[in-house]
């Protein structure tokens, strides 16, 4: 590795087929998932690292460009997010949680200044919001609808002692829904301790000094949270919601 880059040849391809092959064996052997589903990923990212280092110059030229490629990143968060929830989930649930965590805190960032308002900036930071909100959306939706349907007998005990069919619901399901939070959580008490966060050594490669790229981190981690929280609290009032209005 010369200058903090990851050289590009024969060892990087044997490093890159071999890791990819272990994933898919072990889930093969061991019966915890289908080894396609890392064979098939890894192509992907890939192909979609490949395309997007081909455009990604081009698309940082113009605000128009940049704005575009945010929307396309938002769109594919969203349908990746309702996939994931599930056919059962109401089509609007991951796409306003993604929404709702995302553009106040990116409005935030660029209001305070406390983000540069350059198309540089502003596209990494926001794919990685992007990328928290889906996450999160997507475990709190599968999660909400697991317990609601795991658990229905509890919720019908408590439609039976009073409650609204709103209030039963989150009785059930906000306890398993929250623990969507805790990747984000276990990643900003431990940054610097058991990470280092891309941001922080993005940054320090960058030529910036270690108080600033640690200011840096701690920006997108703290924004993050926000995020996450705001998506996972959206979502899940949303299939609640939705629980009640088609409740009997």
């Amino acid at each position: 590795m010369s200058g903090g880059t990851v050289p590009i040849g024969p060892a990087l391809v044997v490093a890159l087929t071999a890791l990819t092959l272990a994933g898919a064996a072990v889930l093969r052997v061991t019966g915890l998932g289908r080894a396609r589903t890392v064979l098939t990923a890894a192509a992907r990212a890939t192909v979609q690292l490949g395309a997007v280092s081909v455009v990604i110059v081009a698309v940082l030229h113009a605000w128009w460009s940049t704005a575009a490629f945010v929307l396309l990143m938002y769109v594919v968060a969203a349908l990746t997010a309702r996939r994931r929830i599930g056919a059962e989930a109401p089509a609007r649930v991951a796409p306003l949680a993604i929404a709702a965590g995302v553009a106040p805190s990116l409005a935030v960032l660029l209001a305070s200044r406390a983000l540069p308002a350059t198309p540089l900036v502003v596209l990494p930071t926001a794919g990685i919001l992007i990328g928290g909100a889906m996450t999160a959306t997507s475990l709190a939706g599968r999660r909400t609808l697991d317990e609601l349907r795991i658990r229905h007998g509890e919720y019908e005990a408590g439609l039976a002692l009073g409650l609204l069919p709103r209030d039963a619901a989150l009785e059930i399901c906000r306890p398993a829904a929250g623990q969507a939070l805790v990747p984000a959580l276990d990643q900003t008490r431990t940054v610097g301790l058991v990470t280092l966060p891309g941001a922080f050594v993005g940054v320090l490669l960058g030529g910036a000094g270690p108080v600033r790229a640690g200011a840096t981190q701690l920006l997108i981690l703290l924004t993050l949270l926000a995020v996450e929280a705001v998506a996972i609290a959206v979502a899940v009032e949303l299939l609640v919601r939705d629980r009640a209005r088609t409740a009997p």
